[in-house]
């Protein structure tokens, strides 16, 4: 582990071991794991470390993250441990339910009541995945340039990645699934890119992907399952258009953009002064990634599209900075708009 790391490890391994209450449990948790805390800041200095031993780094980084946490946990543990039971009165069991469903998890639900009620099955899949599920097998070789664009998060070097995409989940599908069709399926789920923390970019963000190949399935499927998706979040007056764009792993491609919610079109930091937010990708799958899963595109065709769940969840809420979301302040009441 790089010099620096290790001895920031054992300074903090040692301030856990001298909690002793729940307020120094709690206030060394923030300072650590916090929005502005330590390993956040270290995340953000990535960009700072020389292009060879970025990827190390970032290992040595995931490493130190997880047993600071694992830790912190166990004192957690230990802790909980040491009550007793004439402490647990009936009082605490009468106690009210309070707080809410984060507002990811409920805009991840309402989507999935959209998909199941169309037939689609709801998947998950590893975060940590091999560069050939990541990458190649949707249509991206060693030498392209959507590999930089994507600045991955490597834990082994260069085969073992945290997953920069919820599309990773679709080349274990199709894979799985090649000789049981037609599929219909979507999947939500965390990714993570070394990206810089703005209020509209995240280093762990959220995408909502559906996959379908059946036969017979065209450009107008795609645009009608999205046109639903927009409409049952945002209503009927919603304003989405559709850009052609080009994502390595289908053909044709497009983006869909939402007029922005923050400035209805007229321009503002939200949507970088352009009036519009760019929701997610989407496109018709690209016959090299059916013909890698063993599916033969003569005779089946199919659409996947992979949205930002953050912005949808966003745009939905009225929130206006995506790392509201990762921190401890949301105020958010379930039935506010």
């Amino acid at each position: 582990m790089d010099l620096n790391l290790e001895n920031i490890k054992l300074e903090y391994l040692s301030k856990i071991e001298t909690i002793s209450t729940d307020d120094q449990h709690e206030q060394l948790r923030i300072e650590i794991f916090g929005r502005n805390g330590k390993i956040n800041a270290l995340f953000s200095e990535i960009k700072n470390i020389p292009p060879e031993n970025k990827k190390q780094y970032g290992a040595d980084l995931n490493q130190l993250k997880t047993e600071l946490e694992e830790k912190i946990k166990s004192k957690n543990i230990q802790k909980a441990d040491k009550l007793t039971t004439d402490k647990l009165t009936s009082s605490v069991f009468g106690l009210p339910k309070i707080g809410h469903l984060h507002p990811i998890t409920q805009t991840e639900r309402q989507l999935n009541d959209v998909f199941l009620k169309l037939g689609f099955s709801i998947y998950t899949g590893p975060e940590i995945v091999t560069d050939e599920y990541n990458f190649k097998r949707l249509n991206v070789p060693i030498n392209h340039p959507a590999r930089d664009m994507q600045d991955s998060i490597y834990i082994k070097e260069p085969e073992v990645l945290l997953r920069t995409q919820t599309s990773t989940i679709e080349s274990y599908l199709l894979q799985s699934h090649s000789r049981q069709l037609p599929i219909r399926v979507a999947f939500p789920g965390s990714v993570f890119r070394n990206e810089k923390v703005n209020r509209s970019n995240h280093f762990v963000f959220h995408q909502y992907q559906a996959v379908v190949v059946d036969k017979g399935i065209t450009m107008k499927d795609l645009l009608g399952t999205m046109d639903l998706m927009f409409k049952t979040l945002y209503g009927s007056d919603v304003v989405v258009r559709y850009r052609c764009k080009y994502y390595p792993e289908v053909e044709p491609g497009v983006g869909p953009d939402m007029q922005c919610f923050s400035c209805h079109g007229s321009g503002c930091p939200i949507c970088k002064y352009a009036g519009w937010i760019e929701m997610g990708g989407a496109g018709m799958i690209h016959p090299k990634v059916l013909e890698m899963a063993g599916i033969d595109p003569k005779k089946w065709s199919g659409f996947a599209f992979g949205m930002g769940l953050d912005r949808w969840t966003m745009a939905q809420k009225n929130i206006k900075d995506i790392r509201t979301l990762l921190g401890g302040n949301l105020a958010y009441k379930p039935n506010e708009k």
